[in-house]
């Protein structure tokens, strides 16, 4: 027997080249995933604790490097095969990296963010030796795409460890655009790797990992849910809390059905760069809206029918829902259609960015009951009209 073929002494190798190849997720990186669980979920609490416009900057800052270490990781798993013991111990220390900038993210503002700098620093190099060793065991040695990414990677990790050590501010340019920088080299045409055909990952395989993060990311609001109500004291609250209760994570049900009907484990119609920027870009947003949506629902136990909604919470809550159904739109755009998709057409998406919009207008003016009716019918719509147009196709057709 081949050791080589063995899974625990396989190689990295592109899969293109390889035959053991397969869109499915290994456990590596579902491993992966778990510490992202945590990572989005101190990134929601920071959300919670800073409501403000700075506050949301902060956050949505973070929240882009951190999936960026998400996806970095996840792209390399897609285009080389890789499952070897040396791969293994890589990716637990990948882990470590994510874990040190989860902790840190509480105290970003001040001492912290040294701790969260290095520790993304330390999250590029270790990419960087992931694509310098998947090139030298590279059936073609000369192959210029996991030499110019192992390059890009260690450039971006020679500028964050730097941003480290500055002072604020000027440590928080530094990193930014450090990350601008890997952007670039990544997707500019004719100079970005993305120039390169072996760039393409196996598009089942991301596509998947979307899925199964927008999971973890839209899960994290029944977490605010259960402990927000748990902070707040289960026997303490009146039975309208309870409802609001079962009303929030309605929502967040809702708002997964929408994504694995419509456009889950869909892929990109092509594989032209600007085709796999938006339908990456999109997902981004689409996760960012999701912990948004997440944290604004919290504050469903924190009143009654007849008080106002937080003002601040409702903003994150309608502007996330209004970018949650444009992602959503983005990605019916790019993606192979699918039956479900010849319902929810592009005036059923605008209907409920508008009807979001229209919450955010009344709702400082009107009790909570009746501004989660308005956002409701928003959110309702993208899975109700739908289904009851399919629903009448279907019984017409069975009549005809």
């Amino acid at each position: 027997m081949n050791l080589s073929d063995q899974a625990l002494w396989r190689k990295p190798q592109h899969y293109l080249d390889s035959n053991a190849s397969s869109d499915h997720v290994h456990w590596l990186e579902l491993f992966y995933d778990l510490v992202h669980v945590v990572s989005i979920f101190v990134l929601g609490n920071y959300l919670s604790h800073h409501l403000g416009f700075n506050g949301f900057f902060v956050f949505a800052a973070l929240f882009i490097v951190v999936w960026l270490a998400w996806f970095d990781l996840s792209l390399f798993n897609s285009l080389y095969v890789s499952t070897d013991i040396h791969h293994r111990y890589i990716m637990s220390a990948q882990i470590v990296t994510v874990m040190l900038m989860s902790s840190s993210i509480t105290t970003i503002d001040g001492d912290g963010w040294a701790y969260f700098a290095m520790g993304y620093a330390i999250n590029r190099l270790i990419i960087a030796n992931l694509y310098r060793r998947a090139r030298f065991v590279s059936l073609d040695k000369e192959d210029p795409f996991p030499c110019e990414m192992s390059r890009n990677f260690g450039i971006g990790a020679a500028i964050f460890g730097v941003s480290a050590f500055l002072p604020q501010p000027y440590s928080y340019a530094l990193f930014g655009a450090g990350i601008i920088l890997m952007l670039c080299l990544f997707t500019l045409p004719k100079l970005g790797t993305m120039r390169f055909e072996r760039s393409v990952p196996r598009i089942g395989h991301m596509a998947e990992r979307f899925a199964l993060l927008l999971l973890i990311v839209a899960g994290e609001g029944f977490f605010k849910l259960v402990l927000t109500l748990s902070d707040v004291g289960i026997d303490t609250v009146s039975a309208d809390v309870f409802v609001n209760y079962v009303i929030g994570a309605a929502a967040i049900f809702v708002m997964c059905w929408m994504y694995f009907d419509f456009v889950g484990d869909g892929k990109p119609k092509n594989t032209h760069q600007k085709t796999l920027i938006i339908w990456t870009l999109a997902h981004l947003l689409l996760m960012l809206s999701a912990v948004c949506i997440g944290v604004a629902l919290s504050a469903e136990v924190k009143i009654g029918f007849w008080d106002n909604y937080p003002y601040k919470y409702a903003v994150i809550g309608c502007l996330g829902l209004c970018a949650y159904l444009f992602s959503l739109l983005m990605i019916q755009h790019v993606i192979e259609q699918r039956q479900a998709q010849r319902s929810a057409i592009a005036k059923i998406r605008w209907f409920g960015i508008i009807m979001a919009g229209v919450t955010l207008l009344f709702v400082p003016y009107i009790p909570s009951i009746l501004g989660n009716l308005l956002w409701g019918i928003a959110l309702l719509s993208q899975v109700i009209v739908p289904v009851t147009s399919a629903y009448r196709s279907f019984a017409r057709k069975t009549t005809e």
